[in-house]
């Protein structure tokens, strides 16, 4: 994009998505401890250096045998063996049996050589010096094999997977104590306008409290990233550019809410007018929309209004994060379900609307809440799905196909 205002004409939403990508290019990756990366997205592919288990062991607390000695075991006519030592998970000396005698073994401990059976201790007497057997063990049993769970010098975990607690945990299981990644962006968001004020303080009359700030810092930790709000900004052009290059040093990307549509005192727009884009995008809501770098610096100025500042984080930030993180630049999950009554909308407008799913006996279907409006947050906050209704459609009826945007949950 360049820095030109383009306020002639409407941008389609593809347009306007396909702009932001071109310009965001992926965080370079970082080498991270194990516990640093949770979060993060993998850059490497990494291989396992050895087998997993690297040696055969036992599963189960119990007796290692030879099964041939137990094979007629049972309740009635147990089978006594001697017990010549204990194998502890950790032992590194070497060990064995012949036929006719047995070790005590714990679990995750190496197997004796000779002994080719585990027979858990529920199964015998628990006797330490000779134990008494009550039933058969198969060859193998309860034996965790050397290379069962994972063969040497295999692919453990490809590139652009996000490190979650099991990833990290593999990670660990290979040797691995570093690993290289794309950071999670980090991404400040700040709120315009005098008449917002922090939650937990007194309202005076014109006052509201500031939701936009924590609703999107909320939203860029379920996308991936580390949101870092700061507290909303005065209606003054010069203060709002101040802040903003303020935040620079410590900010992968910046979102701003507020200030970027046609009012007398639209501060955002005034501010960076001749730095960002600013464009009316042919979406509902969220048709004010800006986007440019300062300074290299990604900064997505949504509008206002609560419910066009989250639709517009969803189809236009959260891409961009993604694209960030080196992922595919896609939006929330999309699914085709069944539009449970009449819908209109206006004609040339990308329509997202607020609305919830439920499941019967002919499938997913989709219900639009009630109300509507830019800025209630009650139909937002109770709705799990955004309706898409496209651009050449003004009336889809009730018992249509449509595609909804699954929201986090």
């Amino acid at each position: 994009m360049n820095a030109s205002g383009d306020a002639g004409r409407l941008r389609s939403v593809d347009e306007h998505l396909a702009g932001i990508l071109g310009e965001i290019p992926p965080l370079p990756t970082l080498d991270l401890a194990l516990l640093e990366a949770e979060g993060t997205i993998l850059a490497e592919p990494v291989t396992a250096p050895v087998a997993l288990p690297p040696f055969d062991n036992s599963a189960m607390d119990g007796y290692a045998v030879v099964a041939a000695d137990v094979a007629g075991a049972s309740a009635d006519v147990p089978v006594t063996l001697s017990v010549i030592g204990d194998v502890a998970a950790g032992d590194t000396g070497m060990s064995a049996i012949r036929p006719g005698l047995c070790t005590r073994i714990m679990t995750g401990a190496p197997m004796p050589a000779g002994a080719d059976a585990v027979v858990p201790v529920e199964w015998t007497d628990g006797g330490t010096v000779s134990v008494r057997i009550g039933r058969p063990a198969e060859p193998g049993h309860f034996i965790r094999r050397a290379g069962e769970d994972v063969a040497a010098g295999q692919v453990v975990l490809q590139p652009g997977v996000r490190l979650r607690a099991p990833q990290i945990g593999m990670l660990a299981a290979v040797g691995r104590a570093r690993v290289n990644v794309r950071p999670r962006p980090r991404v400040v968001v700040l709120s315009t306008g005098d008449e917002l004020v922090e939650p937990g303080s007194s309202l005076a009359p014109g006052q509201i409290w500031d939701s936009n700030s924590y609703m999107l810092t909320s939203a860029v930790n379920e996308a991936g990233g580390d949101g870092f709000r700061q507290s909303a900004l005065s209606d003054a052009p010069e203060k709002v550019l101040e802040s903003l290059e303020d935040q620079l040093v410590r900010a992968d990307a910046i979102i701003t809410t507020g200030g970027v549509s046609m009012g007398a005192r639209d501060v955002v727009k005034e501010a960076l007018t001749g730095t960002l884009t600013f464009s009316k995008v042919a979406m509902r809501p969220g048709k004010p929309q800006g986007f440019g770098l300062l300074r290299g610096v990604p900064i997505f100025t949504l509008p206002g209004n609560p419910v066009s500042a989250y639709v517009s984080f969803q189809v236009f930030v959260r891409p961009a994060l993604r694209a960030m993180q080196g992922l595919p630049a896609r939006p929330l999950e999309s699914r085709t379900v069944t539009l449970t009554d009449d819908v209109r909308s206006p004609a040339g407008l990308r329509h997202y609307l607020r609305g919830r799913l439920s499941s019967g006996p002919d499938g997913v279907a989709v219900t639009p809440a009630e109300a509507q409006g830019s800025h209630q947050m009650a139909a937002l906050a109770s709705a799990d799905a955004l309706i898409v209704i496209p651009e050449e459609a003004d009336f889809v009826p009730a018992g249509s196909r449509v595609a909804v945007l699954r929201l986090p949950r």
